[in-house]
């Protein structure tokens, strides 16, 4: 592919994006960040937590992407109370046949919202973990491939810890990206007071199927990104797990850093990130600006960091500025 095929393949790309982007808004307003956050996920093939107090269209903006993208949405509300077989399923018996059949559980979806996923006890999550990394669930002795695309979308809620389950780094670790959603502007929230003030559907169209996506997910995999961004990129998540204290400031401030796989989705969400602007090459700032949401569910923060209420972005923020910028 020639140097203007690849110009005109990456514009097109451009504007799909922007139109996805745009349709979802019809129903989504006042939350740009969390609508290029879930786009991004999808693109970059990873699955997203979202985290916001309730109100914020945190469902609605997951279930609007789905229809956008024309594809099977499951919604599964996480309970204390919840078993693996609800999630995955599990072996019925057929008196006719006298046979045992699997019964598909909701996990068996393209777009599968988690909500409050924090609610659900470690079995219910061990039993998510398996779907998320591996894309296939095992219901008795056979183990079912999920149909691509998959994505989890999960929610939780910052404020409420009564009746919830901490998340372990495991499966943190497997989210491509952990998506904050905070309350929109005046502006904002007075467009969805106007829009939404009178109970109504708001009909939007499917643009995306699955082989469309699969096509900008190719598009994104042949953005270019220098040598100098890779080590860019390594030396972010290195200095995430920098132990020098004197050398380095932050470094008291976190106990445990990024992953390797900090590493990898930094580089696909980044490449993204360029196809946004519709270039076909990274930036720094491409990276910079991925950074926060990539790693902040990596970086386990310190005593010392809680005790002088840092907030691990704002950690992030002090490791980017450390790194020497290509």
């Amino acid at each position: 592919m020639d140097a203007e095929q690849s110009e005109e393949r990456i514009e097109r790309a451009r504007r799909d994006i922007e139109e996805a982007r745009s349709e979802i808004g019809r129903r989504v307003v006042g939350q740009s960040a969390m609508v290029d956050g879930l786009l991004m996920a999808l693109l970059a093939g990873g699955h997203a937590l979202i985290e916001g107090v309730p109100g914020l269209a945190k469902t609605l903006a997951v279930k609007t992407l789905a229809e956008v993208l024309d594809a099977q949405f499951k919604r599964i509300q996480f309970t204390p109370d919840l078993l693996p077989a609800d999630l995955i399923g599990t072996m019925i018996y057929r008196q006719q046949t006298g046979e045992f059949v699997a019964r598909k559980g909701p996990i068996f979806a393209n777009i599968v919202l988690a909500d409050e996923i924090n609610r659900a006890p470690a079995k219910v999550q061990s039993a998510l973990l398996e779907a998320m990394q591996e894309r296939q669930v095992t219901i008795g002795e056979t183990t079912f491939p999920l149909e691509a695309p998959f994505f989890v979308l999960a929610t939780q809620n910052p404020i409420e810890h009564e009746g919830t389950y901490q998340l372990p780094e495991a499966q943190l670790d497997r989210f491509l990206m952990k998506i904050l959603v905070t309350y929109p502007d005046r502006e904002g929230e007075l467009a969805v007071l106007r829009r939404m003030g009178v109970e109504r559907e708001i009909p939007v169209r499917r643009l995306l199927t699955p082989g469309h996506l699969a096509e900008l997910q190719a598009v994104v995999s042949g953005v270019k990104v220098d040598e100098r961004i890779e080590e860019y990129i390594v030396g972010i998540v290195a200095a995430s797990r920098e132990r020098n204290r004197s050398e380095h400031s932050f470094a008291r401030y976190v106990e445990y850093g990024a992953s390797t796989r900090a590493s990898i989705y930094l580089y696909r969400c980044a490449k993204v990130r360029a196809l946004f602007d519709g270039r076909g090459y990274v930036l720094p700032d491409d990276v910079k600006d991925v950074a926060p949401s990539v790693l902040r569910h990596r970086v386990i923060l310190s005593y010392e960091a809680e005790s002088e209420e840092l907030s691990a972005d704002e950690v992030i923020r002090r490791i980017l500025q450390t790194v020497p910028v290509p």
